[in-house]
Protein backbone atom coordinates (compact mmCIF):
# COMPACT_ATOMS: atom_id res chain seq x y z
CA UNK A 1 0.00 0.00 0.00
CA UNK A 2 1.35 3.65 -0.73
CA UNK A 3 0.88 5.29 2.17
CA UNK A 4 -0.28 9.37 2.20
CA UNK A 5 2.51 10.14 4.99
CA UNK A 6 0.96 11.19 8.15
CA UNK A 7 4.22 12.15 10.29
CA UNK A 8 7.65 10.98 9.40
CA UNK A 9 7.92 9.98 12.90
CA UNK A 10 4.72 7.23 12.56
CA UNK A 11 6.27 5.89 9.21
CA UNK A 12 9.12 5.13 11.20
CA UNK A 13 7.25 3.07 13.44
CA UNK A 14 6.11 0.64 10.61
CA UNK A 15 8.11 0.89 7.57
CA UNK A 16 6.45 0.99 3.98
CA UNK A 17 8.05 -2.24 3.05
CA UNK A 18 6.45 -3.80 5.50
CA UNK A 19 2.66 -2.80 4.69
CA UNK A 20 3.36 -3.35 1.45
CA UNK A 21 3.93 -6.36 -1.38
CA UNK A 22 3.93 -6.39 -4.93
CA UNK A 23 3.12 -9.73 -6.47
CA UNK A 24 5.00 -10.88 -9.25
CA UNK A 25 2.96 -11.56 -12.45
CA UNK A 26 3.57 -15.41 -12.13
CA UNK A 27 2.04 -15.11 -8.55
CA UNK A 28 -0.86 -12.96 -10.03
CA UNK A 29 -1.60 -15.75 -12.39
CA UNK A 30 -1.55 -18.81 -8.96
CA UNK A 31 -4.03 -15.64 -7.33
CA UNK A 32 -6.45 -15.40 -10.17
CA UNK A 33 -7.15 -19.02 -9.74
CA UNK A 34 -9.11 -18.36 -6.54
CA UNK A 35 -10.69 -15.40 -7.44
CA UNK A 36 -12.60 -13.14 -11.01
CA UNK A 37 -10.76 -10.73 -13.11
CA UNK A 38 -13.28 -7.71 -12.80
CA UNK A 39 -12.80 -4.44 -14.91
CA UNK A 40 -13.49 -0.96 -13.63
CA UNK A 41 -13.85 2.93 -13.86
CA UNK A 42 -12.37 5.37 -12.08
CA UNK A 43 -14.80 6.28 -9.11
CA UNK A 44 -16.07 2.68 -8.89
CA UNK A 45 -17.10 1.47 -5.78
CA UNK A 46 -14.54 -1.72 -5.01
CA UNK A 47 -15.32 -1.94 -1.09
CA UNK A 48 -17.85 -0.16 0.69
CA UNK A 49 -17.13 1.30 3.76
CA UNK A 50 -18.56 -1.13 6.85
CA UNK A 51 -18.88 -4.01 4.88
CA UNK A 52 -18.61 -7.57 6.37
CA UNK A 53 -16.61 -10.35 5.57
CA UNK A 54 -14.78 -8.17 2.53
CA UNK A 55 -13.66 -9.68 -0.10
CA UNK A 56 -9.53 -9.35 -1.13
CA UNK A 57 -8.67 -6.82 -3.91
CA UNK A 58 -5.72 -7.30 -5.85
CA UNK A 59 -4.95 -4.47 -8.37
CA UNK A 60 -3.47 -5.37 -12.01
CA UNK A 61 -3.68 -2.18 -13.79
CA UNK A 62 -4.73 1.45 -13.38
CA UNK A 63 -5.06 2.10 -9.28
CA UNK A 64 -7.51 1.76 -6.39
CA UNK A 65 -7.86 4.08 -3.93
CA UNK A 66 -8.17 3.71 0.23
CA UNK A 67 -10.38 6.52 1.91
CA UNK A 68 -11.31 6.50 5.79
CA UNK A 69 -13.85 8.26 7.62
CA UNK A 70 -12.06 10.37 10.51
CA UNK A 71 -12.44 12.95 12.75
CA UNK A 72 -10.90 15.49 10.02
CA UNK A 73 -13.52 14.03 7.34
CA UNK A 74 -13.12 11.03 4.64
CA UNK A 75 -9.68 11.44 3.72
CA UNK A 76 -7.44 9.50 1.19
CA UNK A 77 -4.93 7.04 2.89
CA UNK A 78 -3.74 5.27 0.54
CA UNK A 79 -3.54 3.49 -3.26
CA UNK A 80 -2.50 0.77 -4.80
CA UNK A 81 -1.13 -0.11 -8.18
CA UNK A 82 -0.07 -2.68 -10.10
CA UNK A 83 -0.10 -6.28 -8.16
CA UNK A 84 -0.77 -5.01 -4.55
CA UNK A 85 -3.29 -5.64 -2.12
CA UNK A 86 -5.99 -3.55 -0.26
CA UNK A 87 -7.18 -4.18 3.67
CA UNK A 88 -6.44 -4.91 6.77
CA UNK A 89 -6.85 -8.00 8.77
CA UNK A 90 -10.75 -7.82 8.90
CA UNK A 91 -10.15 -9.31 5.54
CA UNK A 92 -9.09 -11.83 7.45
CA UNK A 93 -11.24 -11.98 10.45
CA UNK A 94 -14.53 -10.94 8.72
CA UNK A 95 -14.52 -8.03 10.54
CA UNK A 96 -16.47 -4.89 9.61
CA UNK A 97 -14.26 -3.52 7.15
CA UNK A 98 -13.67 0.50 8.04
CA UNK A 99 -12.31 1.97 4.71
CA UNK A 100 -13.59 2.40 0.97
CA UNK A 101 -12.35 0.90 -1.29
CA UNK A 102 -12.77 2.69 -4.92
CA UNK A 103 -11.20 2.53 -8.28
CA UNK A 104 -8.65 5.39 -9.20
CA UNK A 105 -8.06 4.98 -12.08
CA UNK A 106 -9.40 2.83 -15.21
CA UNK A 107 -8.31 -0.78 -14.68
CA UNK A 108 -8.41 -4.37 -13.53
CA UNK A 109 -8.54 -5.94 -10.27
CA UNK A 110 -8.68 -9.58 -9.14
CA UNK A 111 -11.89 -9.77 -6.43
CA UNK A 112 -10.86 -12.98 -4.04
CA UNK A 113 -14.23 -13.72 -2.13
CA UNK A 114 -14.21 -13.61 1.81
CA UNK A 115 -14.55 -17.58 2.00
CA UNK A 116 -12.35 -18.31 -1.03
CA UNK A 117 -9.60 -16.23 0.75
CA UNK A 118 -9.82 -18.16 3.90
CA UNK A 119 -9.23 -21.17 1.64
CA UNK A 120 -6.70 -19.68 -0.03
CA UNK A 121 -4.83 -18.59 3.62
CA UNK A 122 -5.63 -22.01 4.96
CA UNK A 123 -4.23 -24.51 2.18
CA UNK A 124 -0.93 -22.02 0.75
CA UNK A 125 1.48 -21.39 2.78
CA UNK A 126 3.53 -19.12 0.66
CA UNK A 127 0.48 -16.85 0.14
CA UNK A 128 -0.42 -17.28 3.90
CA UNK A 129 2.65 -15.63 5.11
CA UNK A 130 2.81 -12.65 2.89
CA UNK A 131 -0.48 -12.05 3.49
CA UNK A 132 -1.02 -12.46 7.11
CA UNK A 133 2.22 -10.26 7.48
CA UNK A 134 1.39 -7.36 5.62
CA UNK A 135 -1.81 -7.74 7.24
CA UNK A 136 -0.81 -7.35 10.58
CA UNK A 137 1.64 -4.35 9.64
CA UNK A 138 -1.09 -2.51 8.76
CA UNK A 139 -2.92 -3.00 11.77
CA UNK A 140 -0.10 -2.31 13.69
CA UNK A 141 0.56 0.97 11.62
CA UNK A 142 -3.32 1.80 11.67
CA UNK A 143 -2.72 1.64 15.73
CA UNK A 144 0.05 4.46 15.65
CA UNK A 145 -0.83 6.85 12.93
CA UNK A 146 -2.38 10.21 13.27
CA UNK A 147 -5.89 9.13 12.61
CA UNK A 148 -8.32 5.67 13.44
CA UNK A 149 -11.88 5.47 11.99
CA UNK A 150 -12.85 4.22 15.06
CA UNK A 151 -14.03 6.70 17.35
CA UNK A 152 -15.57 7.03 21.07
CA UNK A 153 -15.82 9.96 22.66
CA UNK A 154 -16.89 9.84 26.58
CA UNK A 155 -15.18 11.63 29.92
CA UNK A 156 -11.98 9.61 31.41
CA UNK A 157 -14.19 8.31 34.60
CA UNK A 158 -16.87 6.66 33.02
CA UNK A 159 -16.84 3.51 33.73
CA UNK A 160 -18.91 2.97 30.17
CA UNK A 161 -16.12 4.56 28.72
CA UNK A 162 -13.37 2.41 29.73
CA UNK A 163 -15.29 -0.84 29.04
CA UNK A 164 -15.35 0.24 25.26
CA UNK A 165 -12.06 1.39 25.05
CA UNK A 166 -10.58 -1.58 27.12
CA UNK A 167 -12.90 -3.82 24.36
CA UNK A 168 -11.63 -2.36 21.46
CA UNK A 169 -7.65 -2.00 22.73
CA UNK A 170 -8.15 -5.78 23.56
CA UNK A 171 -9.29 -6.50 20.27
CA UNK A 172 -6.87 -4.42 18.85
CA UNK A 173 -8.99 -2.23 17.09
CA UNK A 174 -6.99 1.53 16.03
CA UNK A 175 -9.64 4.29 17.59
CA UNK A 176 -9.00 7.44 18.91
CA UNK A 177 -10.50 8.88 22.41
CA UNK A 178 -12.06 12.39 22.92
CA UNK A 179 -13.12 13.64 26.70
CA UNK A 180 -15.24 16.27 25.93
CA UNK A 181 -13.08 18.24 28.87
CA UNK A 182 -10.38 18.05 27.24
CA UNK A 183 -10.99 20.50 24.26
CA UNK A 184 -13.04 21.53 21.34
CA UNK A 185 -12.85 18.64 19.59
CA UNK A 186 -15.12 15.62 20.87
CA UNK A 187 -17.81 19.20 20.75
CA UNK A 188 -17.40 19.45 16.67
CA UNK A 189 -17.45 15.52 16.44
CA UNK A 190 -21.23 15.75 18.21
CA UNK A 191 -22.30 18.36 16.58
CA UNK A 192 -21.39 17.51 13.13
CA UNK A 193 -23.39 14.30 13.37
CA UNK A 194 -26.36 15.58 15.57
CA UNK A 195 -25.46 14.73 18.89
CA UNK A 196 -25.18 16.00 22.66
CA UNK A 197 -23.28 15.72 25.87
CA UNK A 198 -26.86 13.96 27.20
CA UNK A 199 -26.01 10.64 25.06
CA UNK A 200 -22.70 10.04 25.82
CA UNK A 201 -20.94 8.03 25.27
CA UNK A 202 -20.70 7.45 21.80
CA UNK A 203 -18.90 5.24 19.46
CA UNK A 204 -18.23 6.01 15.81
CA UNK A 205 -17.62 3.07 13.32
CA UNK A 206 -16.02 5.45 10.42
CA UNK A 207 -19.21 6.66 8.07
CA UNK A 208 -20.97 3.53 8.74
CA UNK A 209 -22.43 3.83 12.10
CA UNK A 210 -22.82 5.95 15.31
CA UNK A 211 -23.69 4.16 18.82
CA UNK A 212 -24.83 5.73 21.06
CA UNK A 213 -24.92 4.73 24.64
CA UNK A 214 -23.60 1.50 23.35
CA UNK A 215 -23.12 -1.99 25.54
CA UNK A 216 -19.48 -3.74 24.82
CA UNK A 217 -21.61 -6.34 22.97
CA UNK A 218 -23.45 -3.76 21.01
CA UNK A 219 -19.79 -2.48 20.20
CA UNK A 220 -18.77 -5.83 19.10
CA UNK A 221 -21.47 -6.34 16.85
CA UNK A 222 -20.39 -3.21 14.76
CA UNK A 223 -17.48 -4.06 14.08
CA UNK A 224 -18.16 -7.79 13.62
CA UNK A 225 -16.30 -9.18 16.08
CA UNK A 226 -19.47 -11.83 17.02
CA UNK A 227 -21.09 -12.95 13.77
CA UNK A 228 -21.84 -16.79 15.20
CA UNK A 229 -25.11 -17.68 14.41
CA UNK A 230 -27.24 -19.46 16.59
CA UNK A 231 -27.09 -23.62 16.17
CA UNK A 232 -23.51 -23.05 15.28
CA UNK A 233 -21.59 -26.48 15.44
CA UNK A 234 -17.85 -27.71 15.68
CA UNK A 235 -15.19 -30.42 16.18
CA UNK A 236 -14.64 -28.49 19.10
CA UNK A 237 -15.67 -25.90 20.96
CA UNK A 238 -13.30 -23.91 23.25
CA UNK A 239 -14.69 -21.59 26.10
CA UNK A 240 -11.98 -19.05 27.29
CA UNK A 241 -9.45 -17.64 24.80
CA UNK A 242 -6.41 -16.86 27.27
CA UNK A 243 -3.19 -18.72 26.28
CA UNK A 244 -4.08 -22.12 26.78
CA UNK A 245 -7.34 -21.70 24.91
CA UNK A 246 -5.32 -19.99 22.11
CA UNK A 247 -3.22 -22.88 21.70
CA UNK A 248 -6.14 -25.40 21.77
CA UNK A 249 -7.61 -23.62 18.68
CA UNK A 250 -4.48 -23.13 17.00
CA UNK A 251 -3.07 -26.87 17.46
CA UNK A 252 -6.93 -28.12 17.10
CA UNK A 253 -7.74 -25.52 13.67
CA UNK A 254 -4.20 -26.53 11.85
CA UNK A 255 -4.67 -30.37 12.55
CA UNK A 256 -8.04 -30.20 10.62
CA UNK A 257 -10.86 -29.76 13.13
CA UNK A 258 -13.05 -27.36 12.69
CA UNK A 259 -13.04 -24.79 15.84
CA UNK A 260 -14.72 -22.07 17.49
CA UNK A 261 -13.06 -20.31 20.70
CA UNK A 262 -15.04 -18.12 22.93
CA UNK A 263 -14.70 -15.66 25.51
CA UNK A 264 -16.31 -13.31 27.66
CA UNK A 265 -14.13 -10.26 26.75
CA UNK A 266 -10.88 -10.37 24.24
CA UNK A 267 -8.45 -13.01 23.49
CA UNK A 268 -5.78 -12.94 25.67
CA UNK A 269 -7.21 -13.79 29.05
CA UNK A 270 -5.06 -12.53 32.54
CA UNK A 271 -2.22 -13.03 30.57
CA UNK A 272 -3.56 -10.22 28.32
CA UNK A 273 -3.54 -7.53 30.85
CA UNK A 274 0.65 -8.07 31.42
CA UNK A 275 2.13 -4.80 30.27
CA UNK A 276 5.85 -7.28 29.81
CA UNK A 277 5.98 -11.06 30.07
CA UNK A 278 9.83 -11.47 30.27
CA UNK A 279 10.13 -15.33 30.74
CA UNK A 280 8.05 -16.77 28.47
CA UNK A 281 10.84 -18.50 25.76
CA UNK A 282 11.35 -17.01 22.60
CA UNK A 283 11.38 -13.15 23.44
CA UNK A 284 14.27 -12.44 25.18
CA UNK A 285 13.15 -8.82 25.31
CA UNK A 286 9.34 -9.44 26.63
CA UNK A 287 6.44 -9.35 25.18
CA UNK A 288 3.05 -7.64 26.17
CA UNK A 289 0.40 -10.32 26.89
CA UNK A 290 -2.04 -8.35 24.72
CA UNK A 291 0.45 -8.43 21.52
CA UNK A 292 0.82 -12.35 22.22
CA UNK A 293 -2.69 -12.98 22.54
CA UNK A 294 -3.03 -10.73 19.23
CA UNK A 295 -0.37 -12.86 17.37
CA UNK A 296 -1.71 -15.88 18.87
CA UNK A 297 -5.46 -14.88 17.38
CA UNK A 298 -4.35 -14.35 14.19
CA UNK A 299 -2.66 -17.46 13.70
CA UNK A 300 -5.92 -19.37 15.21
CA UNK A 301 -7.94 -17.45 12.60
CA UNK A 302 -4.79 -18.40 9.92
CA UNK A 303 -6.08 -22.28 9.99
CA UNK A 304 -9.73 -21.25 9.92
CA UNK A 305 -10.14 -20.99 13.77
CA UNK A 306 -13.92 -18.84 14.66
CA UNK A 307 -12.81 -16.31 17.46
CA UNK A 308 -16.01 -15.04 18.87
CA UNK A 309 -16.49 -12.31 21.46
CA UNK A 310 -17.21 -10.67 23.90
CA UNK A 311 -19.71 -13.88 24.45
CA UNK A 312 -20.74 -15.62 28.06
CA UNK A 313 -21.21 -19.61 28.34
CA UNK A 314 -23.78 -19.65 30.70
CA UNK A 315 -24.57 -23.81 30.71
CA UNK A 316 -23.52 -26.95 29.21
CA UNK A 317 -25.39 -30.48 28.39
CA UNK A 318 -25.16 -33.86 27.28
CA UNK A 319 -27.01 -33.96 23.64
CA UNK A 320 -26.24 -37.85 22.43
CA UNK A 321 -22.79 -37.91 21.83
CA UNK A 322 -22.12 -34.37 21.50
CA UNK A 323 -22.52 -31.34 24.00
CA UNK A 324 -24.47 -28.23 23.79
CA UNK A 325 -23.38 -25.12 24.83
CA UNK A 326 -25.81 -22.37 26.04
CA UNK A 327 -24.92 -19.08 25.42
CA UNK A 328 -26.21 -16.12 28.35
CA UNK A 329 -27.68 -14.79 24.95
CA UNK A 330 -29.81 -17.59 24.41
CA UNK A 331 -27.62 -19.18 21.38
CA UNK A 332 -26.95 -22.44 21.54
CA UNK A 333 -23.77 -24.35 19.87
CA UNK A 334 -23.06 -27.86 19.51
CA UNK A 335 -19.85 -30.11 19.62
CA UNK A 336 -18.24 -33.79 20.22
CA UNK A 337 -15.49 -32.05 22.44
CA UNK A 338 -14.87 -29.31 24.70
CA UNK A 339 -11.97 -27.23 25.56
CA UNK A 340 -12.71 -25.83 28.90
CA UNK A 341 -10.51 -23.00 29.29
CA UNK A 342 -11.99 -19.99 31.34
CA UNK A 343 -9.44 -19.49 33.51
CA UNK A 344 -9.70 -17.57 36.43
CA UNK A 345 -10.28 -14.13 37.70
CA UNK A 346 -8.53 -11.58 39.99
CA UNK A 347 -10.29 -11.29 43.38
CA UNK A 348 -11.72 -8.13 44.44
CA UNK A 349 -10.95 -6.36 48.48
CA UNK A 350 -13.42 -7.22 51.01
CA UNK A 351 -14.22 -2.92 51.23
CA UNK A 352 -18.30 -1.92 50.96
CA UNK A 353 -19.13 -0.18 47.83
CA UNK A 354 -16.08 -1.08 46.49
CA UNK A 355 -18.07 -1.75 42.93
CA UNK A 356 -18.75 1.80 42.70
CA UNK A 357 -14.87 2.44 42.41
CA UNK A 358 -14.34 -0.27 39.22
CA UNK A 359 -13.59 1.97 36.15
CA UNK A 360 -13.22 4.97 38.34
CA UNK A 361 -9.43 4.62 39.97
CA UNK A 362 -9.82 1.16 40.49
CA UNK A 363 -8.61 -1.44 37.70
CA UNK A 364 -7.47 -5.01 37.33
CA UNK A 365 -5.01 -5.11 34.93
CA UNK A 366 -1.88 -2.43 33.89
CA UNK A 367 -2.21 -1.45 30.05
CA UNK A 368 -1.09 1.31 27.93
CA UNK A 369 -4.65 2.49 28.21
CA UNK A 370 -4.64 2.67 31.89
CA UNK A 371 -1.05 4.44 31.89
CA UNK A 372 -2.79 6.81 29.74
CA UNK A 373 -5.09 7.49 32.58
CA UNK A 374 -2.54 7.49 35.36
CA UNK A 375 0.17 9.72 34.00
CA UNK A 376 2.09 11.39 36.67
CA UNK A 377 -0.32 10.55 39.59
CA UNK A 378 0.41 8.13 42.58
CA UNK A 379 -0.54 4.64 42.20
CA UNK A 380 -1.04 1.71 43.92
CA UNK A 381 -0.76 -1.90 43.63
CA UNK A 382 -1.81 -4.46 46.33
CA UNK A 383 -0.57 -8.18 44.79
CA UNK A 384 2.85 -9.91 45.35
CA UNK A 385 2.92 -12.11 42.17
CA UNK A 386 4.36 -11.71 38.53
CA UNK A 387 1.39 -9.72 37.17
CA UNK A 388 1.66 -7.52 40.19
CA UNK A 389 5.21 -6.86 39.72
CA UNK A 390 5.23 -6.52 36.07
CA UNK A 391 2.65 -3.84 36.27
CA UNK A 392 3.86 -1.77 39.33
CA UNK A 393 7.50 -1.44 36.57
CA UNK A 394 5.06 -0.55 33.45
CA UNK A 395 3.56 2.22 35.56
CA UNK A 396 6.13 3.61 37.50
CA UNK A 397 7.48 4.64 33.85
CA UNK A 398 4.44 6.86 33.60
CA UNK A 399 3.29 7.56 37.15
CA UNK A 400 4.38 9.81 40.18
CA UNK A 401 4.81 7.34 42.51
CA UNK A 402 3.95 3.54 42.82
CA UNK A 403 2.90 2.01 46.26
CA UNK A 404 2.97 -1.66 46.18
CA UNK A 405 0.77 -3.23 49.50
CA UNK A 406 0.38 -7.13 49.86
CA UNK A 407 -0.06 -9.34 52.54
CA UNK A 408 3.07 -11.48 52.78
CA UNK A 409 6.26 -10.80 54.62
CA UNK A 410 8.06 -10.66 51.24
CA UNK A 411 7.71 -10.61 47.50
CA UNK A 412 10.14 -13.10 47.28
CA UNK A 413 7.46 -16.07 48.34
CA UNK A 414 5.32 -15.45 45.43
CA UNK A 415 7.14 -12.94 43.01
CA UNK A 416 10.05 -14.00 40.16
CA UNK A 417 13.57 -13.15 41.33
CA UNK A 418 14.38 -10.83 38.35
CA UNK A 419 10.76 -9.02 39.03
CA UNK A 420 11.80 -8.59 42.76
CA UNK A 421 15.12 -7.28 42.09
CA UNK A 422 13.67 -4.36 39.57
CA UNK A 423 11.08 -3.36 42.17
CA UNK A 424 13.82 -2.77 44.69
CA UNK A 425 15.85 -0.71 42.56
CA UNK A 426 13.32 1.19 41.17
CA UNK A 427 13.63 4.87 42.64
CA UNK A 428 9.79 5.59 41.70
CA UNK A 429 8.35 2.11 43.69
CA UNK A 430 8.29 1.73 47.27
CA UNK A 431 7.37 -1.51 48.84
CA UNK A 432 4.96 -2.22 51.67
CA UNK A 433 4.77 -5.95 52.83
CA UNK A 434 2.46 -7.22 55.34
CA UNK A 435 -0.20 -4.55 54.89
CA UNK A 436 -3.84 -4.98 53.92
CA UNK A 437 -6.11 -2.18 52.31
CA UNK A 438 -9.22 -1.69 54.47
CA UNK A 439 -10.39 1.49 53.48
CA UNK A 440 -11.46 3.71 50.18
CA UNK A 441 -12.18 7.19 49.87
CA UNK A 442 -14.00 9.65 47.45
CA UNK A 443 -17.52 10.63 45.87
CA UNK A 444 -17.44 10.08 42.15
CA UNK A 445 -14.25 8.22 41.97
CA UNK A 446 -11.83 7.08 43.98
CA UNK A 447 -9.26 9.58 45.62
CA UNK A 448 -7.61 8.09 48.10
CA UNK A 449 -7.35 4.59 50.65
CA UNK A 450 -6.49 3.77 53.76
CA UNK A 451 -4.05 1.00 54.84
CA UNK A 452 -2.98 -1.09 57.77
CA UNK A 453 0.25 -3.35 58.70
CA UNK A 454 -0.97 -6.95 59.78
CA UNK A 455 2.07 -6.99 62.19
CA UNK A 456 1.43 -3.58 64.51
CA UNK A 457 -1.87 -2.31 63.70
CA UNK A 458 -0.76 0.94 62.34
CA UNK A 459 -2.85 2.79 59.59
CA UNK A 460 -1.34 5.34 56.86
CA UNK A 461 -3.52 7.42 54.21
CA UNK A 462 -2.60 7.73 50.64
CA UNK A 463 -4.18 10.32 48.39
CA UNK A 464 -4.14 8.11 45.39
CA UNK A 465 -6.74 7.89 42.58
CA UNK A 466 -5.52 4.44 41.12
CA UNK A 467 -5.73 1.15 42.63
CA UNK A 468 -5.00 -1.84 40.92
CA UNK A 469 -5.67 -4.76 42.78
CA UNK A 470 -3.81 -8.23 41.40
CA UNK A 471 -5.07 -10.70 44.33
CA UNK A 472 -5.81 -14.70 44.21
CA UNK A 473 -7.43 -15.70 41.51
CA UNK A 474 -11.24 -17.53 41.53
CA UNK A 475 -11.70 -20.19 39.03
CA UNK A 476 -14.67 -18.92 35.93
CA UNK A 477 -16.66 -22.34 36.28
CA UNK A 478 -19.77 -21.42 37.88
CA UNK A 479 -21.03 -21.83 33.81
CA UNK A 480 -20.02 -25.89 34.32
CA UNK A 481 -23.02 -28.65 35.47
CA UNK A 482 -22.77 -29.48 39.21
CA UNK A 483 -21.92 -32.92 38.51
CA UNK A 484 -18.65 -32.07 36.75
CA UNK A 485 -15.93 -32.66 39.34
CA UNK A 486 -14.26 -30.19 41.04
CA UNK A 487 -12.01 -29.10 44.12
CA UNK A 488 -12.96 -27.25 47.31
CA UNK A 489 -12.27 -23.66 45.53
CA UNK A 490 -14.17 -24.61 42.33
CA UNK A 491 -11.03 -25.33 40.39
CA UNK A 492 -11.76 -28.72 38.06
CA UNK A 493 -10.51 -32.16 38.62
CA UNK A 494 -9.36 -33.77 35.88
CA UNK A 495 -7.72 -36.79 34.96
CA UNK A 496 -6.14 -38.71 38.18
CA UNK A 497 -6.96 -36.08 40.07
CA UNK A 498 -10.46 -37.33 39.80
CA UNK A 499 -11.49 -40.51 42.49
CA UNK A 500 -13.39 -43.28 41.05
CA UNK A 501 -16.09 -42.72 43.18
CA UNK A 502 -16.58 -38.78 41.82
CA UNK A 503 -16.56 -40.80 38.11
CA UNK A 504 -19.08 -42.93 39.34
CA UNK A 505 -21.20 -40.42 40.82
CA UNK A 506 -20.90 -37.79 37.59
CA UNK A 507 -21.71 -40.85 35.36
CA UNK A 508 -18.74 -41.78 33.28
CA UNK A 509 -19.90 -44.18 31.41
CA UNK A 510 -16.82 -44.97 29.23
CA UNK A 511 -14.64 -48.50 29.62
CA UNK A 512 -11.20 -45.91 29.99
CA UNK A 513 -10.31 -43.55 32.61
CA UNK A 514 -10.39 -39.87 31.59
CA UNK A 515 -6.74 -38.75 30.31
CA UNK A 516 -4.70 -36.15 31.65
CA UNK A 517 -6.72 -33.14 31.02
CA UNK A 518 -10.19 -34.63 30.66
CA UNK A 519 -12.63 -34.09 33.04
CA UNK A 520 -15.54 -36.48 34.59
CA UNK A 521 -17.81 -35.73 31.31
CA UNK A 522 -16.18 -37.77 28.19
CA UNK A 523 -14.40 -35.43 25.76
CA UNK A 524 -14.85 -31.78 27.84
CA UNK A 525 -11.31 -31.24 28.86
CA UNK A 526 -9.86 -28.68 31.31
CA UNK A 527 -6.38 -26.76 30.64
CA UNK A 528 -5.10 -22.92 31.98
CA UNK A 529 -5.36 -21.61 35.11
CA UNK A 530 -9.01 -23.35 35.53
CA UNK A 531 -7.92 -26.69 36.07
CA UNK A 532 -6.79 -27.93 39.54
CA UNK A 533 -3.22 -28.40 39.85
CA UNK A 534 -2.46 -25.85 37.21
CA UNK A 535 1.15 -23.78 36.96
CA UNK A 536 0.20 -20.84 36.77
CA UNK A 537 2.09 -19.36 34.09
CA UNK A 538 1.71 -18.20 30.63
CA UNK A 539 3.92 -20.92 29.12
CA UNK A 540 1.87 -23.75 31.08
CA UNK A 541 -1.27 -22.80 29.78
CA UNK A 542 0.21 -22.81 26.19
CA UNK A 543 1.27 -26.30 26.62
CA UNK A 544 -1.55 -27.98 27.85
CA UNK A 545 -3.49 -25.92 25.61
CA UNK A 546 -1.14 -27.61 22.42
CA UNK A 547 -1.05 -30.95 24.29
CA UNK A 548 -4.61 -31.49 24.93
CA UNK A 549 -5.39 -31.86 20.73
CA UNK A 550 -4.13 -35.42 20.88
CA UNK A 551 -6.31 -36.34 23.34
CA UNK A 552 -9.66 -34.99 21.61
CA UNK A 553 -8.03 -36.71 18.07
CA UNK A 554 -8.37 -39.97 20.23
CA UNK A 555 -11.43 -39.48 21.91
CA UNK A 556 -13.29 -37.96 18.37
CA UNK A 557 -11.96 -41.45 17.31
CA UNK A 558 -14.22 -43.91 19.81
CA UNK A 559 -17.42 -42.15 18.63
CA UNK A 560 -16.48 -42.19 14.64
CA UNK A 561 -17.29 -39.20 12.44
CA UNK A 562 -21.01 -39.45 12.24
CA UNK A 563 -22.88 -36.15 11.38
CA UNK A 564 -24.21 -33.67 13.79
Amino acid sequence: MNVIEPGKDLLAMVSRAEVNYNFTDAELDELRAFGTVESHKAGDLIVEEGAMAPDCIITLSGHTDIFASTDEGRKRVGWMEHGQFAGDLSVLTGQRHLSRVEMGADGEIIRIAHTDFQRLIAGNSHYSDIFVRVLSARREFSKHRGFAVTIVIGAAMDRSVYALRDLLMKHGVAHRWFDPADGPVAAHLLAERGLTEDQLPVAILGAADVLIQPTPEQLAAGLGLDLLPDGATADVLVVGSGPGGLAAAVYAASEGLTVIALDSLAPGGQAGTSSKIENYLGFPTGISGNELARRATVQAQKFGARLVSPVRAASINRDGDAYCLHLADGRKLRSRAVVVASGAKYQSLPIDGIESYEGRGIYYGATPMEAQLCSDAEVTIVGSGNSAGQGAIYLASVAKKVHVIFRRGSLRETMSEYLVKRLEEHPNIEIIPSTDVVALHGEDRLAGLTYRCRETGDEGHCDCGFLFLFLGASPNTTWLPKEMVCDERGFVKTGTDIAPLELVKAGWSLDRMPSRFETSWPRIYAVGDVRKGSVKRVASSVGEGSVVVSDIHQALAEIGAAEF
